[in-house]
């Protein structure tokens, strides 16, 4: 097993007019065994933060440390690494249980032992029955999990995944990320897995970083990054729907943002803001009142059973003091209440 560093990591393309800097120095440390997911909307950095991690990216600046030690020269066969990518990547003429094995084979490990950590690996990914078998007689889910077993076969130190689920529709992939979840408690191997997807984040992380512009906004617990977000950023871009961030509302400060999460806001008879509701989303066991608040959008959580809006009505509520945050308007940077 492995620890990370990434010390001041930089990425440029390009020389001279035409360079383009895509990773702004990127500091972190990843222990031995943490599962650790990078986040962040398209274009941000985060899947060529992995890829140098990796080696299939070249390291621009700054030094990549795995197991203690420096692996920026090395190439990815050397980095003692395993990789899990969005397309499978599977070899189509083989059977499950060949494309588990293959990268052990190239490596001329005894067919006993190649068997073990195959059968290993498929028990653990529930595989057992489907080894003979070839990829096009897979499901989407099953075939990642393949994937995976390629990789645990490998016992590698460290576990690389890029955007694994984004090919499986919302059920496989809420059962995949079950079955990642216990694939990280059974085996602890040190992971960082790339995601666009927040709730997959959330879900997964023992801690997460936030990357915004090819800088790293935050590196925290899930439960840091959503009650305490370090920027306007990751205040709007973690939690579904975002923090509410308002200008102008009564108790606002001079020259800051004000921020309430829709769930942190109480629907009361009189006093507190009030809200002109737009148009009222039904979601099951909650509903999300859209509104307007001295002319800024609102967003409200209810819960089922409560009365439930119409829109042009105006409504009242109240923030829970506790739960504001305040963000400086200039650099959207958190300020210490």
């Amino acid at each position: 097993m492995a620890s990370i560093s990434l010390r001041n990591v930089v990425k440029k393309y390009g020389k001279g007019k035409q360079e383009l800097q895509v990773i702004h120095g990127v500091n972190a440390e990843i222990a031995d065994r943490e599962f650790v997911v990078i986040v962040g909307p398209s274009g941000c950095g985060k899947s060529t933060l992995l890829r140098m991690v990796a080696g299939l990216e070249e390291v621009s600046g700054g030094e990549i440390d795995i197991g203690g030690r420096v692996v920026n020269n090395l190439e990815p066969a050397e980095r003692d690494i395993a990789m899990v990518f969005q397309n499978y990547a599977l070899y189509p003429h083989m059977s499950v249980f060949d494309n588990m094995a293959y990268g052990l084979k190239i490596r001329k490990m005894p067919i006993a032992e190649i068997r073990q950590r195959v059968d290993k690996a498929a028990g653990i990914l529930e595989l057992g029955q489907l080894l003979e078998r070839k990829p096009r007689q897979l499901s989407g889910g099953q075939r990642q999990r393949v994937a995976m077993g390629r990789a645990i076969v490998r016992q590698p130190q460290v576990f690389l995944f890029d955007e694994p689920l984004s090919n499986l529709d919302a059920k496989l992939r809420a059962q995949t990320r079950l079955e990642i979840q216990k694939l990280h408690r059974e085996l602890g191997i040190t992971s960082l897995f790339v995601t666009h997807d927040q709730v997959e984040a959330m879900t997964l992380a023992q801690r997460m970083i936030v990357m915004n512009a090819g800088r790293m906004e935050q590196f925290g617990t899930p439960e840091e990054v959503y009650h305490q977000p370090a920027s306007t950023f990751v205040a709007s871009f973690i939690g579904s729907p975002p923090m509410n961030l308002l200008n102008d509302v009564p108790g606002g400060r001079g020259g800051t943002l004000t921020g309430i999460r829709p769930e942190h806001l109480d629907v009361v008879a009189d006093g507190g803001w009030e809200v002109r509701t737009e148009t009222v989303e039904l979601l099951g066991a909650e509903r999300l009142i859209y509104g307007r608040v001295n002319g800024e959008q609102i967003i409200v959580r209810i819960e089922e059973g409560q009365p439930s809006p119409v829109a042009g009505q105006v409504i009242h509520v109240r923030p829970r003091e506790e739960r504001l945050h305040w963000f400086d308007t200039d650099s959207g940077k958190r300020i210490a209440a």
